[in-house]
């Protein structure tokens, strides 16, 4: 081993006290990496949640790499005094030519911090959309919902973000208030239909069909008041009434999970469609163009 030393020493110039710190920080880094794998295969072993294995792995990751600098640092100190001008250029330089890298990275504190999103949060920021599937230093990654899909549904594509967009963009998130949103399914039904029985048709809909979606919704209602003052006075589904140039139109508004969002939707207009065809009375209605002719001139 000595030999070893003496050789290294001998070739690259390298004091035996910079070997053994070299040594020692790869042990150091080795014995930390076991650890971790041994702890993740306990836990992941009996944990059958997606989302808590994720933040096992993670949360170990991140506790890793700081408690190994924390580790080293002592070991290195002396080292990096005698260094320290030349990091401190070196530090201003990289500033410069890192600074998208450098945002991204604040931008990852900032996420892990504030929490604008989790792991598992429909997200959309500009004109991307998508169920976040990973949160990395760097970049988080997405698995992109709507584009030629015309629906709130997956395309299959993933799409890596870089974390400092988050200091620049608006983010949209459909889960963090309550994990319920608003969905609106628009009827028109002729001017001559019964729009006061249809009306009633889709109260029924909604009592059978839509109600029962936000059961579960009072504890999520409380922490959305609690952690955003996100009010309601009426969480019910409800159905409003306007005119449109060709029909009356019946707007049914209901809360839903934000990823069912289209079975909701589907659900209702099955019904719709099977209940109204029922009734010779009520008609749908579609944009229509009337030509009066005068029989008295010709």
């Amino acid at each position: 081993m000595q030999n070893w030393s003496n050789w290294i020493y001998d070739s690259l110039g390298m004091s035996h006290s910079i070997q053994y710190k070299i040594l020692t920080t790869i042990f150091i880094g080795l014995l930390l990496y076991i650890t971790r794998r041994l702890l993740l295969h306990l836990f992941l072993k009996k944990s059958r949640d997606i989302k808590s294995s994720y933040n096992w792995q993670k949360g170990t990751t991140y506790g890793l790499y700081v408690l190994f600098f924390l580790i080293i640092a002592p070991i290195w100190i002396a080292e990096l005094r005698s260094i320290g001008t030349f990091l401190g250029l070196l530090t201003a330089g990289l500033a410069v030519a890192l600074k998208d890298p450098i945002s991204n990275l604040f931008a990852w504190i900032y996420i892990i911090i504030k929490k604008p999103f989790e792991m598992g949060d429909r997200v959309q920021i500009d004109d991307i959309s998508g169920d976040i599937l990973d949160i990395s230093f760097f970049e988080f990654t997405m698995l992109e919902i709507k584009n030629w899909v015309d629906a709130d549904q997956s395309t299959g594509r993933i799409i890596h973000v870089p974390n400092g967009l988050l200091f620049t963009r608006a983010i949209k998130n459909y889960n963090q208030a309550m994990n319920y949103i608003w969905n609106e399914i628009p009827v028109t039904i002729t001017y001559e239909s019964d729009w006061k029985k249809a009306k009633k048709i889709l109260q029924q809909i909604e009592i059978e069909h839509l109600k029962p979606l936000v059961e579960k919704l009072k504890p999520n209602l409380e922490k959305a008041k609690k952690d955003f003052y996100v009010v309601y006075a009426n969480v019910n589904p409800t159905i409003y009434t306007s005119l449109e140039d060709h029909g009356v139109k019946l707007t049914l508004r209901y809360l839903c999970n934000p990823k069912k969002r289209r079975n909701t939707e589907q659900l209702a207009i099955e019904n719709i469609l099977t209940e109204f065809a029922k009734h010779s009375d009520i008609d749908f209605a579609y944009p229509t163009t009337r030509f009066y002719t005068n029989s008295e001139g010709m």
